[in-house]
């Protein structure tokens, strides 16, 4: 059996990547992270008319009703260009309305993400990745309180999408009275994350549905898609190894004709283009294979988060592990990598989960 993409999922990657080569070049992309809060509505709006936002969706409500494994291609394409724009957070919000919100809630905010007019941000990284210190949310009351971190796509968010320590996932309204909201500064300057802390705060909740497992589903779907952008950010850092090799000299030939250097690209092509096959298999199984969505999920996440920091770490040896990467802007891919690996889970909490979905260890 031959597992390839279709020539629209191709169509639709080559389109995304054309526009971001356009629209977000390297000195766009450095003039975006150097902002206080990185945000760029050109870029935003450039992705809600290519139907980015609307990709999980369903077309009853305006989207475009694709599945995850089309999610996924648009995230590595964003990966590759380090992209400043939600993606991320917009999406996780659509499949939680979608699995557990009201008619009412469905009709008010699934059409404002597809089209791009609402972005979303999203608090399961407690939930996802494991209690941090006193962060969690509690809900009493209709209230929520406590604190949530690294909540995703923070910036210019109308809406957050927040879990509490029960499973229950709640909508709060950016301007909420008694929310608090804090940017926080990360390694990666491309993406926006935050602090939400809720002081007795008005919530209302997601009411329909199984809430833990649309919860799971979340951080399965999300895992896919951060691996994907980490496949994307590491495929374009070893791009641009494999070219400053064959154009960089040292005593009177290229660097590229080196054993060393050589041996150097090879593995990194050697560890990512499997990984590739990795990710689109869990895409796929999101939709397809359900039995398989979480073991997969947490497959494709631990897997590319140590693949990811291999290529980042060997690419920048090539180009001599000096200032020079700042030059080039591969330390934009190189911090991308960084935080992926840790958003939602870092390895050691994937694989710990992918225990537990195959019975060896209790949850």
């Amino acid at each position: 059996m031959e597992f390839a993409l279709s020539p629209d999922q191709i169509a639709m990657q080559d389109s995304l990547d054309r526009t971001l080569e356009r629209i977000a070049p390297l000195d766009r992309v450095r003039q975006i992270a150097a902002q206080d809060t990185p945000t760029a509505p050109d870029v935003r709006a450039a992705l809600a008319e290519l139907g980015a936002p609307a990709v999980l969706v369903p077309e009853a409500h305006g989207g475009l009703g694709l599945g995850v494994l089309d999610a996924a291609l648009l995230a590595e394409t964003l990966g590759r260009h380090t992209a400043c724009a939600p993606f991320l957070g917009p999406a996780l919000a659509a499949l939680a309305l979608d699995l557990c919100g009201s008619e009412g809630q469905k009709a008010v905010w699934l059409p404002r993400i597809a089209s791009g007019e609402a972005s979303f941000g999203v608090a399961v990284s407690e939930p996802a990745s494991g209690a941090r210190m006193a962060a969690g949310v509690r809900a009493e009351n209709g209230c929520l309180s406590g604190q949530a971190l690294f909540v995703i796509d923070f910036a210019d968010a109308a809406a957050f999408l927040v879990a509490d320590s029960d499973g229950g996932l709640h909508l709060v309204a950016a301007d909420a009275p008694g929310l608090t909201r804090t940017a926080l500064t990360t390694i990666d300057r491309t993406r926006a994350l935050g602090e939400l802390v809720f002081g007795n705060v008005a919530a209302e909740r997601l009411p329909d549905g199984d809430s833990r497992a649309a919860l799971a589903r979340m951080r399965d779907v999300g895992r896919v898609l951060l691996a994907a952008d980490t496949l994307g950010a590491a495929q374009k850092m070893l791009e641009r190894a494999v070219a400053y090799a064959g154009e960089r000299q040292q005593f009177g030939r290229v660097i590229g004709s080196f054993q060393a250097v050589k041996h150097l690209c090879a593995e990194m092509a050697a560890e990512l283009e499997p990984a590739r096959s990795l990710v689109w298999y869990a895409a796929y199984a999101q939709d397809a294979l359900p039995g398989e969505a979480t073991l997969t999920a947490a497959h494709a996440k631990a897997h590319l988060g140590e693949v990811g920091r291999f290529v980042a770490r060997t690419a920048t040896e090539v180009f001599g592990g000096i200032g020079i990467t700042d030059l080039l802007g591969l330390h934009y891919a190189f911090k991308r990598i960084g935080l992926d690996r840790q958003l939602l889970g870092a390895p050691e909490r994937a694989r710990r989960d992918a225990a537990v979905a195959q019975g060896f260890i209790d949850a």
